[in-house]
C-alpha cells in the first residue's frame, strides 16, 4: 500500500516538473535564432525597458552604435495581440520574413520582459513605447503589422509618424470597435467580464477563448495541458493586464470619429472571427478610406497567422513588397 501511495506521489511531481509549454517554448526560441534574431532587452526612457526579438547586430543599447549599422532590408515590426507574448504569435511569420526583411518583434509593456513604473495604460502609451524603441535603434523607416490588440497600436503608430510608418497591416483587429462590441462578444462568450475571457484564469475560461477565436473544432485538451498553458502564459501581471484593457481609448465612442491614415493599409481577417466579426472589418475598411484594402481568409477565425499561416504570409510580403495582386 505504501508503495503504491508513493508511486503516486512521484507521479505527481513528475508531471508538475513536466512541462510542454516550456518544451515548445525552448522551441521558439530556436526557431527564432535560427532565423538570426535573438533576445534583446532596451530601456527606452528612464521608466520603461521593451523586450524584443532583432537581427543579431541590433543588441547594442545605445542609438549611436545601433544606427551606425543600418539594417540593408526594408524594416517590419510584428506587434502581437492579447495572451502569450509575440514568440507565440508571430513565430511563422517571423521566419518567414526574416529573409527578405530586418524583422522586429517586441513584446509590448507587461507582455514578456516588458515593463514599466508608469502609470499610462493606453494603446497610445504602446505605440509611443514601441516608437521609442524603433527610434532608438536607428530606423528610420518601417512598416507595422499588428494582430488584435497588436492592430490597435499599429493604428497609432501609423497615425502618429506617417513619416516613418511605410505601410500598416491591421489583422483580426476592431480598430473601429464602440461601446456595444463588449458587451455583444460577452454574449457570444457566455460569460460576464472581459478580463475573464481576455485574461483566463480557468481552464474552462480558456476553453471558451479557443473556441472563439479558432475555427477548426478542437479536440478534447485535458486540465492539466490548460492549466500549464495559464500558469506560463497568462499569470504574469494579471492586474497590469486588467488595467491595459480598461485603458483602451480605441471603443469609446463612435467609430465615425476613426481618422484614415496616410499609409497604405492592408486588413486581414479571418472569416468566421468570433472575437471581431466580420461586418467589422468591411466597415473598418470603410473608415480607413480608399488607401485600405481587405483580405478575408477562409476556414480561419482570430488568429489567421496561425491557423494558415502560408495564405497569410504571402499576402502579407505581397504588400510589404508592393505588389498589390494577392
Amino acid at each position: 500500500m505504501k508503495s503504491h501511495l508513493m508511486m503516486g506521489r512521484q507521479a505527481a511531481m513528475a508531471s508538475s516538473c513536466f512541462s510542454m509549454v516550456s518544451l515548445y517554448g525552448s522551441y521558439l526560441q530556436r526557431c527564432m535564432s535560427r532565423a538570426g534574431l535573438s533576445s534583446q532587452t532596451m530601456d527606452i526612457d528612464d521608466e520603461t525597458t521593451l523586450h524584443f526579438w532583432g537581427p543579431n547586430y541590433s543588441s547594442s543599447s545605445s542609438s549611436s552604435s545601433s544606427s551606425s549599422k543600418k539594417p540593408k532590408k526594408p524594416a517590419v515590426i510584428l506587434i502581437h495581440g492579447f495572451g502569450p507574448d509575440a514568440l507565440w504569435q508571430w513565430r511563422k511569420q517571423a521566419v518567414f520574413l526574416a529573409h527578405d526583411f530586418e524583422v522586429y518583434i517586441p513584446n509590448l509593456v507587461f507582455f514578456g520582459n516588458s515593463t514599466t513604473k508608469s502609470g499610462k495604460r493606453s494603446e497610445v502609451f504602446q505605440a509611443e513605447s514601441v516608437g521609442k524603441l524603433v527610434e532608438k535603434l536607428g530606423i528610420k523607416r518601417y512598416s507595422v503589422v499588428g494582430t488584435s490588440y497588436g492592430g490597435f497600436v499599429a493604428y497609432r503608430m501609423g497615425l502618429m509618424w506617417p513619416e516613418r510608418v511605410e505601410k500598416v497591416v491591421i489583422a483580426s483587429s476592431g480598430v473601429n470597435m464602440s461601446p456595444t462590441d463588449n458587451p455583444d462578444l460577452l454574449n457570444r462568450a457566455q460569460l460576464h467580464k472581459i478580463e475573464d475571457l481576455m485574461l483566463p484564469a480557468s481552464p474552462s475560461h480558456l476553453r471558451t477563448l479557443l473556441s472563439l477565436a479558432v475555427f477548426r473544432p478542437l479536440h478534447y485538451i485535458p486540465d492539466f495541458f490548460l492549466n500549464d498553458v495559464l500558469h506560463k502564459l497568462y499569470s504574469g501581471n494579471r492586474k497590469e493586464k486588467m488595467e491595459l484593457l480598461k485603458g483602451l481609448t480605441l471603443g469609446r465612442d463612435d467609430t465615425e470619429n476613426l481618422s484614415p491614415l496616410q499609409q497604405e493599409v492592408l486588413i486581414v481577417w479571418g472569416e468566421h472571427d468570433q472575437i471581431f466579426q466580420l461586418e467589422k472589418a468591411i466597415k473598418l475598411r470603410e473608415f480607413l478610406g480608399e488607401k485600405a484594402r481587405l483580405q478575408v481568409i477562409s476556414n480561419t477565425a482570430h488568429v489567421p497567422q496561425i491557423e494558415d499561416p502560408t495564405h497569410f504570409n504571402n499576402i502579407i510580403e505581397l504588400f510589404l513588397h508592393g505588389n498589390g495582386c494577392f
